[in-house]
């Protein structure tokens, strides 16, 4: 039997998160107020950070979770609902798998202004298949299968450590699907996916450069876990 592992858990996060929810949703509010009116979000995620005593993990949830009002609306924009059958997607691999492990991990997740999950794992070059990858994967086909894909290209960052591994069984999980699988190793998977039309990411940079995107992690968490706990750090509404 294989090692359970809890991906993306940390101790204190009921603390951070839950406990301290409402200071939380304060920075929130100002760092969504100072970004909206040009302040760099850098800068303005530290000086908030500062000012409500911030641990690293709750800055790193505030700077994911909050955007500015134009990036939202744009990003909704070119949000699909639904995809085109017999259509290609583009999967930022790591960045979907991850997030999807987080959440058969029942760890914490990010619920954020533009609609997508973001995760607080960082990868930092290193990645290692877990007994929650199996079933990250099995997700991801069951929704492009429902979603009647034709083919899906996953895009998958070369300098992290068993990328090879996950490639191998991504392709083990997809044998005998109706979603046809190409693979592309690359350095540099952020910029590929700049232009791209059904793009699956929750990568902030990306969904700014692609053309349009579907929100694959969010979708697969509704029909597979159902009511998630997600943290929910917003700014002040858009009017």
């Amino acid at each position: 039997m294989s090692k359970v592992v809890k991906r993306g858990y940390a101790e204190n996060d009921e603390k951070e998160f839950i406990t301290q929810i409402d200071k939380l949703r304060d920075a929130g509010r100002d760092l969504h107020y100072l970004m909206n009116r040009g302040y760099p979000s850098k800068n303005a995620s530290i000086f908030v950070g500062n000012h409500y005593l911030l641990s690293e993990r709750q800055r790193l949830a505030l700077v994911r979770s909050i955007a500015t009002d134009q990036a939202v609306a744009s990003r909704k924009a070119k949000e699909k609902a639904r995809l085109e059958p017999g259509c290609e997607v583009s999967i930022d691999c790591f960045n979907t798998v991850i997030s999807l492990e987080i959440a058969f991990s029942d760890s914490t997740l990010l619920l954020c202004m533009d609609g997508t999950i973001r995760d607080l794992a960082g990868l930092r070059g290193t990645y290692r298949l877990i007994d929650k990858t199996r079933p990250a994967i099995q997700s991801i086909r069951k929704l492009l299968e429902t979603e009647n894909v034709k083919t899906a290209h996953f895009l998958i960052d070369a300098p992290v450590s068993n990328s090879g591994r996950l490639k191998a069984q991504i392709a083990e999980l997809f044998s005998g699907s109706s979603v046809e699988t190409e693979f592309a190793v690359i350095r540099d998977v952020d910029r590929s996916l700049y232009g791209r039309d059904n793009v699956i990411t929750s990568d902030a940079v990306i969904l700014d450069h692609c053309r349009s995107w579907f929100n694959l992690v969010r979708r697969a968490i509704e029909l597979e876990i159902g009511d998630y706990p997600f943290v929910e750090i917003q700014g002040d509404p858009v009017c």
